[in-house]
């Protein structure tokens, strides 16, 4: 059974009841409130403006003449207020996302934004005063034993000085993101959220409508069916190539006011300094995957030979044989399943606290119209998680559902150990127990159908086409940032430039193993990433080389890696990533050699497919 503190009294698993499994889910918000008429949402917003204008009344004009327990006593209040915050902000944002046409959602998703903005400003002034303290003096007070709990945060302050601006600048750049920056992105979701796809209907007769079931199509045995269901998502970012371009556009110029306001060199240098991640590092992870296209091209050269017909780029993830395409659906029931027994064979514990998820209801994952795109894991601090996907039945939502429950497990392991200030992890870190939980699946996947070899090479297959994603298609994302980014610091772009840069970098990556379809040019559209936050897919491809560096120390150790790895996870931020990542599970980032033995990995991989085929 669950048991809240995280130990547990049974290595037996006990399957969440069958109300929760007999299809995917829906999530169960009632620990944040009971829904828009529940009066503490009203009680709590106004509260959280009291607290605010409290603490300012308190402490404005005041914190370079604080005592280190004064100022680690106020920053227990900021904490306690940013809390509070990401429960308001977090139940309308999770309604939205499981139904973007939900009015009063959005509505009310736009009140609270409008509200938390008020606040930040209300409460900016701190981390402003703290980077107007002499050297010498911040130094001391970071020496305090009373804010060692803060030391990193307190070291993030310092490193983002030079590009803080005066406090009425800063109240002004957030009061402008609700109509500007921001509301283009909200823009991109709402509109996104509204549009109709042009059904498929397979040869059996199932029609699929939805952007996750067209997605689901792309692993259809029949080729017709992959093509159609293909077009029919890009037809729709092909109608609105030009406003989702504009938006594009708008983002990146906004981008690039704020980095003239700050003193960033470019959007790239801004967007490092946050996620911890060197140039160095950054310049290393595109030149290795760069050099490394031929395993890309070998696999679908691979693949076309098998098929015995050239690889459209709606083709990618088509099943290798008609053995795998005939492979029975994969009910939620039993993929909830197989994901904790999966689990528990790394660690009970482990599993127990990912099954507290769906007995609990804090997963949604139903398949339905209006329902955001796509898959992420909301953590709420002091709470848990909620996790959000679309379940289609078969082998690539199972994966989804642990990379996701990986987010999920991560936060769990943070909520144990840290602070709120704490409770964020860099990127590369973030994805690091995502992917960790679909190599730990994959490896019970394949003891289990050890003597199923179509199932074997399914499960092989699908290994080297995710990693071939995370590795070449997530770097090339970014490539295509460098490009839009760099043009933004010129002049304006629209669809036609954008167009043009996707498909000239595909064609590097793919060169004649895979037919790129005209189509294929308005396929960055549906890369959310690129309009939420700049250069976020390249840590995609830092991390999951991290996983594997984990995964391969876990091989090799056994259960001797884990307390580590765990102390990893729970770490949080409270530790500059790359010292968290040599000190707790002996992995360096900086080494060219961990991004060489990622490569290897997936060398390997292909290897023991060709032996195969």
């Amino acid at each position: 059974m669950v048991d809240l503190s995280g130990q547990t009294a049974s290595n037996e698993i006990v399957a969440p009841s069958e109300q929760w499994l007999d299809r995917p889910q829906e999530w169960d918000l009632s620990d944040l409130y009971a829904g828009f008429d529940d009066p503490r949402l009203t009680t709590d917003l106004e509260e959280l403006r009291q607290r605010a204008e409290q603490f300012r009344q308190q402490h404005r004009g005041h914190v370079a003449n604080l005592t280190a327990e004064a100022i680690a006593n106020a920053m227990h209040q900021l904490e306690a207020i940013a809390q509070q915050s990401g429960y308001l902000y977090t139940f309308p944002s999770l309604i939205f996302s499981a139904d973007t046409r939900n009015t009063e959602a959005k509505q009310f998703l736009d009140k609270v934004m409008e509200a938390l903005t008020e606040v930040e400003n209300q409460l900016l002034f701190f981390d402003l005063e703290l980077q107007a303290i002499e050297a010498a003096q911040f130094a001391t007070l970071q020496a305090a034993l009373v804010l060692q709990p803060y030391a990193h945060y307190l070291d993030r302050i310092a490193q983002h000085r030079p590009h803080t601006l005066p406090e009425a600048v800063e109240q002004t750049r957030n009061q402008d993101s609700l109509t500007g920056r921001q509301a283009f992105i909200q823009l991109r979701s709402v509109h996104l959220g509204e549009q109709e796809y042009e059904p498929v209907t397979t040869p059996d007769g199932t029609t699929a409508s939805t952007e996750a079931e067209l997605g689901a199509l792309l692993f259809h045995v029949n080729g017709e069916t992959r093509l159609n269901a293909y077009r029919s998502v890009r037809q729709v970012m092909q109608q609105h190539n030009s406003l989702y371009a504009y938006i594009l556009n708008t983002v990146c110029q906004d981008h690039r006011l704020e980095n003239q306001m700050r003193g960033y060199s470019s959007t790239l240098h801004k967007q490092l300094l946050t996620d911890e991640v060197s140039e160095p590092v950054f310049r290393a992870i595109m030149d290795g995957t760069r050099d490394r296209f031929d395993l890309f091209q070998r696999y679908y050269t691979l693949k076309a030979k098998a098929l015995g017909q050239p690889i459209r780029i709606c083709d990618i993830y088509a099943p290798w044989t008609t053995g795998e395409a005939s492979l029975p659906p994969l009910p939620y029931k039993a993929g909830v399943e197989t994901l904790l027994a999966a689990l528990e064979q790394f660690d009970v514990n482990y599993a127990r606290r990912a099954e507290e998820f769906f007995v609990r209801n804090w997963v949604d994952a139903k398949v339905r119209p209006g329902k955001r795109g796509g898959a992420f894991c909301a953590y709420t601090y002091g709470k848990h998680s909620y996790l959000l996907m679309s379940y289609t039945d078969d082998y690539n939502s199972l994966f989804t559902l642990a990379h996701e429950m990986g987010h999920g497990l991560h936060f769990a392991w943070i909520d144990d150990r840290q602070s709120y200030f704490n409770s964020n992890p860099p990127m590369v870190l973030a994805e690091i127990a995502s992917t960790f939980n679909e190599l730990l699946l994959l490896d019970y996947l394949l003891q289990q159908a050890e003597a199923d070899k179509e199932l074997t090479k399914t499960l092989i297959t699908r290994q080297l086409e995710d990693q071939l994603n995370l590795l070449f298609r997530q770097s090339t994302i970014s490539r295509l940032e460098l490009a839009i980014h760099d043009r933004a610091t010129q002049n304006s772009f629209d669809h036609s430039f954008v167009n043009q840069q996707w498909m000239t970098l595909y064609r590097e990556l793919c060169g004649d193993a895979v037919e790129l379809l005209p189509e294929h040019q308005y396929d960055w559209a549906r890369i959310g990433h690129i309009y939420f936050k700049p250069f976020y897919c390249y840590q995609y491809t830092a991390s999951n080389i991290v996983s594997l560096a984990c995964y391969q120390k876990y091989q090799a150790v056994g259960k001797d890696f884990i307390p580590g790895y765990l102390d990893l996870l729970a770490a949080g931020s409270s530790m500059e990533q790359v010292a968290a990542l040599r000190h707790y599970v002996d992995v360096d980032i900086e080494d060219p050699a961990t991004i060489g033995n990622a490569l290897k990995y997936v060398e390997g991989l292909l290897d023991r497919l060709q032996a195969t085929v």
